[in-house]
């Protein structure tokens, strides 16, 4: 459903990513795995439109969405939480999962599955967003992301900065995200036992190229942890 041919990105001219391949199906829950700097981020921004490709073509259900602009991207269905959340943090957690709603965001209702997902964001709907705990906030950005109505749903580094409590909540969520809305979602991450929880299928980045990929059943722990470690 979300598909990926001979991806280049980087910034300037310095290249990153080194023509990537990627397919990501319907329901599917991808985890793509590296160190700092190996491309994670910058494959994730170039995904959304934040980057502009060096080269390669980026579909969805099928069509081309290569070299649209960010919010075009959002329409036709891809939907990121950034690294480091980047919540409003002078906003209302109610605020904040607005800005991500379509047409009268001032008006329309926030669905009530996001506050069923996330029910500490009901509790503290009138709190600014940068009163939240980190944990908190990751589970706004997600909600903000989710109102936009994705079809496929990307998280760059979920877990940073995050307690192991809230690690385990944030994993129960995605699963029963992807239960509930059939999404396609693709986690970058370097915690191995998060991914191992959620993803049905792992692709290990290294220099700006896969280099390894598993399903979760036939996953080689200790081959993923070599291109992981320091």
């Amino acid at each position: 459903m979300f598909e990926v041919k001979g991806l280049q990105a980087g910034y300037g001219q310095s290249r990153v990513v080194h023509g990537v391949d990627l397919n990501v199906a319907q329901g599917e829950i991808l985890a793509i795995m590296g160190r700092n700097g190996m491309g994670k981020t910058t494959l994730f921004k170039t995904l959304v439109g934040m980057l502009p490709a060096q080269g390669g073509d980026i579909s969805i259900d099928g069509q081309r969405v290569s070299g649209l602009e960010s919010f075009k991207r959002v329409r036709r269905g891809i939907a990121y939480v950034p690294q480091g959340r980047m919540i409003f943090p002078t906003l209302t957690v109610e605020e904040n999962i607005r800005t991500g709603l379509r047409g009268r965001a001032l008006a329309d209702p926030i669905p009530d599955e996001i506050y069923a997902l996330f029910p500490v964001l009901h509790e503290m709907r009138r709190r600014r967003g940068g009163d939240l705990s980190g944990g908190q906030q990751q589970q706004l950005a997600i909600a903000r992301a989710l109102v936009t109505q994705p079809k496929v749903l990307m998280l760059d580094e979920p877990t940073e900065g995050i307690q192991p409590s809230i690690i385990k909540d944030i994993a129960r969520s995605l699963l029963e995200i992807r239960s509930m809305k059939n999404l396609a979602i693709i986690v970058s991450e370097q915690v191995l036992s998060f991914t191992l929880q959620i993803a049905d299928r792992l692709i290990v980045i290294d220099r700006g190229r896969f280099v390894l990929e598993s399903t979760r059943a036939e996953v080689d722990e200790q081959s993923i942890s070599k291109y992981l470690s320091v």
